[in-house]
């Protein structure tokens, strides 16, 4: 009942200001060694301890918050089984869609490329490395969006 009234609530504060902008919510349950990911969002990138990448498609997977007054039924979940130093990684379209000085996005290409090179290193330092690759990159370019950045390891 309170998330009902909840999401109506936004759905009618997002209707009167009549804007575009909308907002996601990811919902992440962790049951060791499993990762449930419900919500939609930017692709959530699975980087496996021997630096296979997986690619998560999460449009299936919720409805953007606010442009539907019940959204009920178009969330979903996916399971995710985690081994021994297997990262999972999220982030917001700031760091992918960031621009260098000749208007060239950064890309999930780039970020997946570090989070690779990185996987040895904890869950901080590979954060750490990936937000210094995206402000070398940009230089002195203006920010235009909130770079978010949330990086998970299975350490056990």
């Amino acid at each position: 009942m309170v998330t009902t009234v909840k999401r109506k609530t936004l759905f009618d504060n997002v209707e009167r200001m009549d804007s575009n902008k909308n907002m996601t919510l990811s919902l992440l349950e962790y049951q060791n060694p499993n990762l449930r990911l419900s919500g939609q969002h930017e692709e959530v990138i699975l980087v496996r301890s021997d630096g296979e990448v997986e690619r998560i498609d999460t449009i299936d997977l919720g409805f953007p918050i606010g442009l539907e007054a019940d959204i009920a039924d178009f969330i979903a979940s996916t399971e995710i089984a985690l081994n021994s130093g297997d990262i999972v990684v999220l982030y917001t379209d700031g760091i992918t869609e960031a621009f260098d000085i000749n208007n060239v996005e950064y890309g999930i290409d780039r970020l997946i490329e570090v989070v690779v090179q990185n996987r040895s290193n904890s869950s901080a330092e590979i954060k750490q490395a990936v937000i210094d690759d995206v402000q070398c990159y940009i230089g002195e370019q203006k920010v235009f969006d909130d770079i978010t950045l949330v990086v998970i390891k299975q350490i056990v």
